[in-house]
This record gives C-alpha cells, structure tokens and sequence, in this order.
C-alpha cells in the first residue's frame, strides 16, 4: 500500500476511535499498534512496551509532572480567589472593568498554574457568577474566561512548551521567555475586544454593594490589599524558578521540582491546609493531570514512529518542502494544518507528533524555532476555545450549566480571531517573540 493511502487510512482510524469517545493516547496508540502488526506482523508487539516506555524514559520529562504539580497546588488553594478579588479592586467599577480585570487574572494565573484548564476553571467559578450579577451578556461573561484560560499554555512556564523544548531539542527556558511578550500581547488584545464588546452593547459594571456605601469601601479596600499580599509569595517563586533558568542556576527538571515544593508548602502555610483532604486533591489532580499528559506523549511517539515506519511522515514533509512557494505562504500552510489539528487534537499530542516534523522544514524556510514554538502555540490555543474539542468551552460550560453552549461559543470566537491578528502580528514584527529572548539569554 502506498504511503499516501496508509496515511489516510491511519487518520481515518483515529478520527472514528476519537469520534466513539476513545481516550486520545489509547487512540493514538491503538492506531499506531494496529498500523505496525498489519506492516511489520505480529512480532511487532515483542517492541511495543519497550517503545512505549523509553519514549518517556528521559529525566527532562520530569519537569511536567513537577510543574503540574505545582500548578495544583495554586489552583486547589483560594489563590485564584484572592487574585480575582485584588484585580476588582482596582479595575471592577469601571465599564467593563470587571472583565478586564478577569483577564488579568487569568493572565496571572496561568503563569503560576501553567495550566489553561485550570486557569478557566479557577478564575470561572469566581468571575463568571459576578459578571452575570453586574449584567454582563452571557456571551461576554463566559468568552472572557474561556478565552483567557487559554494563556496558560503560553505564557510562562508553561507545560506544552516543555513538551515542545524536548520534542525539537530547543532550549527550555529560551522557549519560556519567548512566550512572555506574545501572552501579555494576547491579553492586550483580549482586553481592547472586551472594552469594545461593552461600549458597543451600552457599557457594563456597577459598583459591587459592598462598595456603595463609603464607610464600607475602605474596609473592602483592606480585604482585597490583604488578599494581594498573600498572592504575591506565589508570583515570587514563579519569578524565581524562571531566574534560575534563564541564569542556568538550575535544569528544568530541577527548577519544577523546587516550585513544586515552595507552591505547596506556601498552599499549606499562607492559606492553612493542614488537613489530608485538601493535600489528597492536590495530589489527585496532578497525578491524574501527570499519568494523561505522559501517556498521550508515549502513545503519540508510538504513533509518530508508526507514521515514520509507513513512510507517511516522510512522504507528507517531502511534500511540503518540494513545494516551490515563498515561504510565507509555506508559513501559511503550515499554520492551515496546525489549526486543523488543534480542533481535534489536544495541544500536547499535536506538539508531539508534528514539531519533529515540522522544525526542518522550519529551520530550512529560515525561520527562528522559537518564533515557531509561539506561533504554534497560539494555533492551538484557538483550538482549545473552537468546537468540535474545545476544551475550555465545555470547561466552562461545567462552571455555568444555565449558559446555552452556543452563547459560549459565539462569545469566544472573537477572541479566536483576536489570536489570528496575534500571529499576523508575529508574523510581521517577529521580535515580539524573539526579542526578549535575545536580550536576556545568549543565542543557542
């Protein structure tokens, strides 16, 4: 059978597990492991465990788990809370503050979760109920959050850029600070859609009752400043670990590790957790979180390794290359392909099986690796606010079940074309992304 069929009917395969409810990394393996035996014969399953476990037997992977870990302990502990309620303080009694301020937050709690689920879902159940109470539409109420979560995958540190750093052999903690001025230039982008939304729909935000009364409002001024002072050992640690990278002071692996450590001693210190439950959860969550991220990336090697076998990864690169087009149109074709792939796949498993790929392409077009790594990132965080998957929709659709899904989608597909500028813009100025990078760490 020639590679092109193969291919077709390997993504055929996939997309029906996937459509029937199949866990991505059992569809993934399970596709790749039917592919080999029916190539290969049935000796092909002596070296399948043996794959499946040295694809993830590497000590860099050890940052993941760390970072989620991490990233648990804030979002299990009223971090969330506290910083949501710091940012209403200051930005909640204008018209559309509220929003705003909720963006914020998700801006700043993606980079201590590193996480988008947990992002939309922390900030969510907070922001979303008091959006609806000060009359905010539906749409604008969930689009926010559900847009806004989707920074925690980009802005620093951030686990799908781990996967990337090891996938590609790029440096880790360049990729982190390359994603820095892109997500604080998503957010800005973010927040202009949001003032705009409420001018043009009549302004929205009325000061909170607790602030109405003025004898009321220095005592609810008091309250926030105390919730901020106890945020800020949290963003202190962050800081922290990205120094020791970005200074070589310490590995990836072991700089998630020691965040780790400082996240949950400060969970247990500043908010009190003694007991067993609420130190399970943590624990529950990032094992649960950990054993799904590494079983896609094994199964997505193995699938990779399947594609490769087939001679279908090969087949599709020479194409792209032999492609005598300029290479922003390349640029363009490659980003066409990632979208797609990002409204099915998970960002990880996408990251997994196309950056091996993609990145000779890449390097030979004479793009910067790093630029890249945003740019895909952004791509699949569309997907992460796009049906059919769309993670964070149904995210928050599980906040707030008395949302019609559609309100959701309608209200988060502005922000998706807010991500389309963000990578025109990259595109165009590609120093926002490489800039910073340059300037701290020396090139690589």
């Amino acid at each position: 059978m020639d590679p092109v069929t193969s291919g077709i009917l390997v993504i055929l395969a996939l997309f029906v597990l996937m459509a029937i409810g199949t866990p991505i990394a059992f569809a993934l393996g399970g596709v790749a492991l039917g592919a080999l035996v029916l190539d290969r014969g049935m000796s092909e399953l002596t070296y399948f465990g043996e794959t499946f476990f040295s694809s993830i037997a590497s000590f860099g992977f050890v940052a993941i788990p760390m970072f989620i870990l991490m990233g648990a302990a804030v979002a299990s502990s009223p971090t969330g809370r506290d910083l949501y309620r710091s940012l209403d303080l200051w930005l909640g009694r204008m018209p559309g503050g509220l929003a705003i301020s909720n963006i914020g937050a998700c801006s700043i709690f993606a980079a201590l979760s590193g996480s988008s689920p947990a992002t939309s879902a922390a900030i969510g159940k907070l922001g979303i109920p008091e959006m609806r109470k000060r009359g905010y539409p539906d749409g604008v109420a969930a689009g926010c959050i559900a847009a806004g979560g989707t920074l925690g995958i980009l802005i620093p540190p951030s686990v799908t850029m781990i996967v990337y750093g090891i996938s590609t052999e790029t440096s880790i903690g360049r990729l982190f600070i390359a994603g820095a001025l892109p997500g604080l230039m998503l957010a800005g982008l973010f927040m202009v859609w949001t003032l705009l939304a409420c001018k043009l729909a009549g302004g929205y935000g009325t000061p909170s009752p607790l602030a109405a009364a003025a004898h009321q409002v220095k005592q609810n001024v008091e309250g926030n400043l105390k919730a901020l002072v106890r945020v800020v050992p949290f963003l202190v640690v962050v800081t922290g670990i990205l120094f020791a990278l970005y200074g070589g002071v310490a590995t990836p692996s072991e700089a998630a590790g020691a965040g780790a450590f400082l996240c949950l001693a400060l969970a247990i210190l500043v908010y009190r957790m003694w007991q067993a439950k609420p130190l399970t959860l943590i624990m529950r969550d990032a094992l649960r979180e950990s054993v799904m991220i590494m079983l896609i990336i094994a199964a997505a090697e193995i699938f990779a390794f399947a594609l490769s076998s087939l001679f279908i990864t090969q087949t599709v690169a020479g194409a792209i290359a032999d492609l005598e087009v300029n290479r922003w149109v390349l640029m363009g074709i490659i980003n066409l392909f990632l979208l797609v792939a990002g409204f099915f796949l998970p960002p990880v498993a996408v990251i997994v099986m196309t950056a091996p790929i993609l990145l000779p392409i890449i390097l030979a077009a004479n793009f910067d690796p790093y630029w890249f790594a945003v740019v895909l990132t952004i791509n699949l965080e569309i997907g992460l606010i796009t049906p059919p998957v769309g993670l964070n929709l149904f995210i928050i659709k599980g906040i707030a079940p008395d949302i019609e899904l559609r309100d959701i989608l309608m209200g988060s597909l502005p922000y998706a074309l807010c991500m389309v500028l963000g990578i025109v813009l990259l595109c165009f100025f590609p120093g926002i992304a490489t800039w910073l990078p340059d300037l701290i760490m020396s090139h690589s």
